[in-house]
């Protein structure tokens, strides 16, 4: 079993390629004993649904090379909202303001500490 301080290393590298596939307003919600879907949340807008589907096959790849698998994976098609689930680190992203607005993850997780993430 990986330990927190490994798991939230991961999402930071996961989040530093949605960054540098220029993913924007990057959040990182630290979960652990408030949920038992995963220990973090990471949550990515995209301008568009091809780049949240770039966004998304680089977060993929930087998992892969990390030792994560993504368990499940939803809406990668659409682009819209893509779901990736590595178990411990559940990423969303949005293919749109409009959409990551509407769903407003942030809100229904506003009491999950936020882990800061600047990107390099």
């Amino acid at each position: 079993m990986k330990q927190k301080e490994d798991i939230k290393q991961s999402v930071l590298a996961l989040a530093q390629g949605a960054f540098d596939k220029k993913g924007s307003h990057i959040e990182i919600l630290d979960l652990e004993g408030i949920s038992m879907l995963g220990d973090f949340f990471m949550i990515v807008s995209a301008r568009n649904s091809k780049q949240s589907q770039s966004i998304a096959d680089e977060i993929e790849d930087i998992g892969a090379e990390i030792g994560m698998t993504v368990l499940h994976r939803e809406g990668y098609r659409e682009g819209e909202w893509i779901l990736l689930d590595f178990g411990d680190v559940i990423c969303h992203i949005f293919g749109g303001e409009d959409t990551r607005q509407f769903y407003d993850l942030e809100s229904l997780w506003s009491d999950a500490p936020r882990i800061p993430f600047e990107g390099v």
